[in-house]
């Protein structure tokens, strides 16, 4: 995204943030360009397989398709079989399919990269990853003091710098000295906000470093994301970035700002770089916490696939229970993986 795509994206949209709630606030006379209405004025959703006629109905109608990564076109380093025909199928039929996953590791080059070897079609543009969006955000609403300290991994660096913005971080941070000398620690007097990524090489003198600068309030305190778990190959998966948000929170003894799904932040940076309509696109993935959320956040359709980290049972479960919290993850659809949709495009 270009500096001029940036600042467009900053005018127009603006995040509202309350405690560990985030609701979007739509700038006065756009409500009818991006209708973000929520969940509770919209038709509850159902949890229906997506199959035969109906599957080509619902495709016929989008635009756009917004699909997560991990646990949806591909485990790991091996693509979900039938994935990558069934987007260029999409692409085929002139719908817009964009990627849109909290994994920070990879900068939107290295998983245009990855999207190609694995058979997708895709340009850089059409990737919103957390380490560049994490960067936007920054461009858009500068610290105090323009250097970030950084728990996560080089792509989150390299997206920051792409935009201008000094970090350090990055990297081991081995234990040093004794008790006495954590807390008097040196610190960077240009560091004017803290990002938590998925970081290997998370550690406590990076926690220790994380909360005396957090300890400024006027020190910003941003997470990529807060997913717990991070799914690998044959099922396996391992803790994942919102395990690290959470030491540091409560470190620090306060809450961090969350730039990925299920915030608004990602859909909103996409629908104004492609002036996409809400009621025309459809919210693809794995997770109810994030991914259907983010399409009940944003008024989006959403279909669950199974071959990822949620279960139809979770599902069912979240749609019977007479919660309004709980059917907010109630996804519209759902279906076994996302291959069985390309018969709906024959």
């Amino acid at each position: 995204m270009s500096d001029t795509e940036a600042a467009r994206c900053s005018a127009y949209w603006e995040l509202q943030f309350t405690g560990d709630r985030r609701r979007a606030r739509v700038p006065e006379g756009r409500e009818k360009a991006l209708d973000l209405r929520p969940q509770s004025v919209m038709a509850a959703a159902e949890c229906r397989l997506l199959s035969g006629p109906e599957a080509s109905a619902v495709l016929e109608a989008a635009d756009t398709l917004l699909f997560d990564c991990d646990g949806v076109i591909w485990r790991g380093e091996a693509a979900i079989p039938g994935a990558a025909q069934l987007i260029n199928r999409l692409q085929e039929r002139g719908k817009r399919v964009l990627y849109m996953t909290n994994n920070s590791t990879k900068t939107r080059a290295m998983y245009t990269d990855k999207l190609r070897g694995l058979g997708f079609r895709a340009e850089t543009q059409d990737v919103f990853a957390t380490a560049f969006c994490s960067a936007l955000y920054l461009q858009q609403k500068p610290a105090q003091r323009g250097k970030v300290y950084v728990l996560g991994a080089e792509a989150v660096s390299e997206e920051l710098r792409s935009l201008g913005i000094a970090c350090i971080g990055p990297g081991p941070d081995p234990l040093c000295g004794a008790m006495g000398d954590w807390a008097a620690l040196p610190r960077d007097s240009d560091v004017g906000a803290v990002l938590v990524a998925f970081d290997p090489h998370f550690s406590y003198m990076k926690l220790v470093r994380a909360a005396a600068y957090l300890r400024d309030p006027g020190c910003r305190f941003l997470a990529t994301n807060t997913d717990t778990r991070l799914p690998l190959e044959a099922g396996a998966a391992i803790p994942g970035t919102g395990c690290l948000v959470r030491a540091v929170e409560a470190a620090a003894q306060r809450t961090a700002t969350v730039i990925g799904k299920p915030s608004a932040f990602m859909f909103r940076c996409a629908a104004e770089r492609f002036g996409l309509d809400p009621a025309r696109t459809i919210m693809v993935g794995d997770r109810l916490d994030t991914d259907i959320l983010l399409g009940t956040n944003c008024g989006l359709r959403t279909i669950l696939t199974l071959t990822g980290v949620s279960t139809l049972q979770e599902a069912e479960s979240h749609r019977d229970s007479g919660e309004a919290d709980r059917r907010r993850l109630v996804p519209d659809y759902y279906v076994h993986s996302v291959a069985d949709l390309l018969p709906a495009l024959d």
